[in-house]
């Protein structure tokens, strides 16, 4: 195996890793979407977006990559958006929404996924530990202000 062979593989590792632990916190939470299908959203937005990377036409013309890249992740992006918004369900007796914290974690984890796959590291830990906060702490947080805030 060359380097490069390396280089990809450890890029779609880290796409499923990062997916995995965002799922988890999803699973430990007893969300619908957990480990497994966060893990696969991260892999796809990373296998894919490697694939169009690697075309050799690409590779060797700058201003092509640049615009394949914005044409991928715009796909993608959007693309995932519509696996999460399978999941955001309105409850007309209560006039509230649900679901629409595992949609953008969907959004997210696609996100990271492309970062793995572009090799940006600092933004994979980054965006992995900022969205892991906001999934546990911020949850925590607001159980504990919500009851507050009905009460006004």
């Amino acid at each position: 195996m060359g380097e490069i062979d390396l280089s990809i593989i450890l890029r779609l590792v880290a796409a499923v890793v990062a997916g995995g632990v965002l799922g988890l916190s999803r699973d430990l939470a007893e969300q619908p979407i957990g480990m497994r299908t966060l893990a696969l959203v991260s892999l796809g937005a990373a296998t894919v977006s490697i694939a169009v990377l690697r075309q050799v036409d690409v590779i060797h013309h700058a201003d092509a990559a640049s615009r394949v890249l914005q044409g991928v992740v715009q796909g993608l992006m959007v693309g995932v958006g519509f696996i999460g918004a399978g999941v955001i369900l309105r409850d007309t007796s209560t006039n509230r929404v649900h679901g629409l914290t595992t949609a953008t974690t969907v959004w997210v984890t696609a996100a990271l996924g492309i970062a793995c796959a572009l090799g940006e590291w600092l933004v994979v830990g980054a965006g992995l530990v900022l969205a892991l906060l906001i999934l546990i702490v911020l949850k925590r947080f607001e159980r504990r202000v919500s009851p507050q805030l009905e009460k006004h």
